[in-house]
C-alpha cells in the first residue's frame, strides 16, 4: 500500500496508508481531528527495512569502489621490520 501525506490546517502535514483504490482526498488529523487535505508529494510504494537498502546500496558501490584491506591476510607470515640498508649514516635518518 503506498504511504500518502496529507496537511492539517491546525497542526503540521501526518502520513497515512491507503490502498490505491481508496486513497482519500481528505483525512483526519490524528492529533486534533480535523480534516487535512491530501498532499502531492514524492511516492513512497516501499516497505522495505533500511539494512536491506544499505546491503542493497554496498553491492552497488562493492562493484566500482571495492573495498581496500589495509591489513595483512590471516595466516601470511608476519613481516619483520629490519634495517633495510647497510650504510651507517641512513641510521641518523628521523624515523616515522
Amino acid at each position: 500500500m503506498p504511504l500518502y501525506e496529507f496537511r492539517c490546517p491546525n497542526c503540521s502535514s501526518f502520513d497515512a496508508f491507503y490502498p490505491m483504490t481508496d486513497a482519500p482526498d481528505s483525512a483526519l488529523c490524528p492529533t486534533c481531528q480535523s480534516p487535512g487535505r491530501r498532499r502531492i508529494s514524492a511516492p513512497n510504494l516501499s516497505r522495505t527495512g533500511s539494512s536491506a537498502f544499505k546491503l542493497i546500496d554496498s553491492t552497488k558501490r562493492s562493484a566500482a569502489e571495492p573495498q581496500v584491506i589495509d591489513s595483512r591476510l590471516p595466516g601470511s607470515p608476519s613481516r619483520t621490520t629490519g634495517r633495510i640498508t647497510s650504510n651507517p649514516l641512513h641510521q641518523k635518518l628521523p624515523r616515522p
